[in-house]
């Protein structure tokens, strides 16, 4: 069977349960981008770029070797840094932004295939097993039904993916409205110095009320909110080139290695060595 090129493997559920795809540099391989759209005429390109919301009918694993991924749902926001990958669940709405020079792969999978894997997005770690069997996988063809053998190594691959551990690069939002307007503040000004007693007067709250509701609602307390918000916009400017000293004081931090420190907590390495690994 042979489709025309304009076809867009990401919305296209006649085809195998698993189609995985190889990122190069410039995109050359047809479908090699978080969309999977083989138009090479309208080619999700590859740089520093924002793509505005839109949805698929499979579910999407994307890998990056290098660059940064910014991911917004309506569950929350998310990185992507190199070697972490990304579930997109089949039908979610998403927004991407894209920072430096792309490669990685993806693998596009329909509903019934990635049933078992979470209902909500997430970044998860990646370990040689996983990558070589996207490797393997990336040769197949992408409009053949799996054999037995393919079947097998799809098997193996959403078995490693389901037991692949969360990382902390996702930031949730609360459900409610005030505490959504307090997060989207917060978002918007991720430096500020902001008291406990401070935010619940935003929002209109006691402490105790907004603290029991903000843990119920995002499942994390504030203040692990607000740093994990801090970091998802710290990596984006690191990303981008700039000064560690520079994207400390930014944030708030008295020294460049109070900044550092919380890094390190969340990655096990200075943001320096992180980034030096991950080019």
């Amino acid at each position: 069977m042979k489709l025309h090129s304009s076809t867009d493997y990401s919305d296209w559920l006649d085809g195998p349960a698993l189609i995985a795809l190889r990122t190069e540099e410039r995109g050359k391989h047809g479908e090699a981008h978080i969309d999977a759209n083989a138009d090479t005429d309208n080619q999700f390109l590859l740089g520093t770029r924002d793509y505005d919301w839109h949805s698929h009918a499979r579910g999407q694993v994307f890998c990056v070797e290098s660059g940064l991924v910014h991911v917004r749902t309506r569950h929350g926001s998310w990185m992507l840094p190199p070697h972490r990958a990304g579930w997109i669940p089949p039908g979610q709405a998403h927004s991407v932004s894209m920072s430096g020079a792309m490669s990685g792969w993806s693998v596009l999978l329909t509903a019934a295939a990635s049933a078992d894997l979470p209902a909500h997005p997430c970044v998860v770690g990646v370990n040689e097993l996983m990558r070589a069997l996207v490797v393997r996988a990336a040769s197949w063809s992408a409009v053949e039904v799996l054999g037995r053998e393919q079947n097998a190594v799809m098997a193996v691959l959403l078995d490693e993916l389901r037991q692949a551990p969360h990382e902390a690069l996702h930031l949730p939002m609360p459900d409610s409205l005030r505490l959504r307007e307090l997060a989207a503040m917060i978002l918007a000004q991720p430096g500020a110095s902001l008291s406990l007693p401070e935010m619940a007067s935003m929002a209109c709250m006691s402490v105790r009320t907004l603290s029991r509701q903000f843990q119920e609602e995002t499942g994390i307390s504030i203040g692990q909110w607000r740093q994990q918000a801090q970091l998802l916009h710290a990596l984006e400017r690191l990303a981008a080139g700039e000064a560690v000293a520079v994207v400390a004081d930014a944030l708030g931090y008295a020294t460049p290695s109070n900044f550092i420190a919380m890094f390190r907590c969340y990655f096990g390495q200075s943001p320096g060595r992180y980034f030096k690994q991950n080019k």
